[in-house]
């Protein structure tokens, strides 16, 4: 993975991707927000007629080990065989996975419908990437608006997730936040089908020549080593399986072994240390996510135990979050272009630190409304510019052929930080988080993005300049 590459002057930015492009492909994108959101709402339902909450909860569990390990694989598959094969591909598996689960006779199937699902909606953001890059190297367009396409429809679609999974869940039972899939995978796959994406990959001569290009031995230790690592972080929960510890280290060190001498690596390890700007980056997207996550988690659960709200005036208190996100995504798109990579991202790590201490000073059961809603709106800023900071650093530093890859790891990251944060929480506000709990949290937070803000400020891998983007001079096939 290259960390410099060709560019296009600032005169050429002004030519944005058609929306009709980008469009297309956030209608597929939006599936994994879509149910990882919806989810949560469906939880008492399914519990009630399965009757087995244990089980229940490695439903979504199996949602979202399987998204981060199919994800990068998604991602390099997509380069080799043409990311909207890949794309569509995951929109089967995504309609499969719903079908299974709507007519799941047990726990067991369910489980089983959330894996093909999660392999499903785990293909659609690396591909997207990979067919805007390859969209703007054939038309000399600039890639950032559509990337702030797919962040704000992905961001809007989560923030209204638990809403529309309400309605769904209360009007036609727990089965309707899988159906409700169905609509949007036909949508998105005749969208996708007749939008100028072109193939966005090579062609293989062969079978064999294709598992070499795929490193099937790669991939497979990496599955050992993420399903692993993600097994263990979910049983922090209850009863820890520090057995996976092991199996976890010996699987990454096996995994980096194997890549770092592998002729066509699955992740490009050796590329990957020279590329300073794309490994920062990936670490940054760990430790930020898992201060989303502890927000995410933590705050609604103290709404409900400290404050006694219901789960649905606790999301209401959260809503600003989800709206400020939103807007400050599309603002932080503008920041990165005219002032770059570390200015969007001290403006997201800086807020974050903020929301960290207003968390740990002003957020009590006796505080008004009113301060939960606006420490609430602080922290949709952190949410938004981090997000749209990062995922464009990592589209500015890497090819067309490795951006699907990474985006993919971008994801991983993601999930494992989400993981990350029920330790974090159980660590710092136990299984009921009260006051003392959430203030706790609240200085983790604000310690955590005084580092981050610390490494972003003295960070000399911070991408290309402010107003110039990669594009790459390789010819395309297909």
């Amino acid at each position: 993975m290259t960390a410099v590459g060709n560019r296009i002057p600032p005169a050429s930015e002004g030519r944005p991707i058609p929306f009709r492009v980008s469009g297309a492909l956030a209608t597929g994108s939006v599936l994994q927000p879509l149910n990882s959101s919806m989810i949560a709402v469906a939880i008492v339902g399914i519990a009630a007629q399965f009757g087995s909450t244990s089980g229940v909860s490695w439903v979504i569990s199996a949602m979202y080990i399987t998204t981060a390990v199919g994800a990068p694989t998604a991602g390099r598959m997509g380069a080799l065989f043409g990311a909207r094969r890949v794309f569509v591909g995951g929109l089967v598996l995504a309609a499969a996975g719903s079908i299974v689960g709507m007519l799941a006779p047990d726990v067991g199937w369910l489980i089983v419908a959330y894996v093909l699902l999660g392999c499903g909606i785990s293909a659609h953001m690396p591909n997207a990437m990979t067919m805007i890059r390859s969209y703007a190297q054939r038309y000399g367009r600039q890639s950032r608006t559509a990337l702030t396409t797919l962040v704000v429809c992905g961001q809007s679609v989560a923030a209204l997730g638990p809403t529309i999974g309400g309605l769904l869940v209360g009007t036609f039972g727990w089965q309707s936040i899988l159906w409700v899939n169905l609509p949007v995978v036909l949508l998105s796959a005749i969208a996708v089908m007749h939008a100028d994406v072109g193939f966005a990959g090579g062609h293989p001569a062969s079978v064999r020549e294709a598992l070499r290009a795929l490193d099937v031995v790669g991939i497979g230790m990496f599955l050992v080593a993420i399903t692993s690592l993600m097994l263990l972080l979910v049983s922090l929960r209850d009863s820890p399986s520090w057995w996976l510890l092991p199996v976890a280290g010996s699987g990454l060190a096996l995994f980096v072994w194997w890549e770092w001498r592998a002729p066509e690596p699955f992740f490009d390890v050796r590329a990957l240390v020279r590329n300073r700007a794309l490994s920062n980056t990936l670490g940054r997207t760990l430790v930020t996510y898992t201060c989303f996550y502890c927000v995410f988690f933590g705050i609604p659960q103290w709404l409900q135990y400290v404050r006694g709200m219901s789960a649905i005036e606790a999301g209401l208190t959260m809503l600003p979050v989800a709206g400020v996100s939103v807007f400050s995504t599309i603002v932080g798109s503008r920041v990165y272009r005219r002032a770059g990579a570390r200015a969007t991202l001290l403006v997201g790590t800086i807020a974050l630190m903020i929301g960290g201490v207003l968390i740990a000073s002003v957020e009590r059961s006796t505080a008004p409304l009113l301060v939960l809603l606006l420490v609430a709106a602080v922290l949709g800023i952190p949410n938004g510019f981090n997000n749209i900071g990062n995922q464009s650093l990592v589209n500015s530093v890497t090819s067309v052929e490795e951006v699907g890859t990474a985006i993919g790891m971008f994801r991983t990251m993601a999930f494992i930080g989400a993981n990350l944060s029920v330790v974090v929480l159980q660590v710092t506000a136990g299984h009921e988080i009260d006051d003392a709990g959430l203030h706790r949290m609240g200085w983790f937070i604000a310690a955590t993005a005084f580092v981050l803000v610390v490494g972003v400020a003295l960070s000399r891998n911070m991408g290309p300049k402010a107003g110039v983007e990669r594009v790459d001079s390789r010819p395309r096939s297909g």
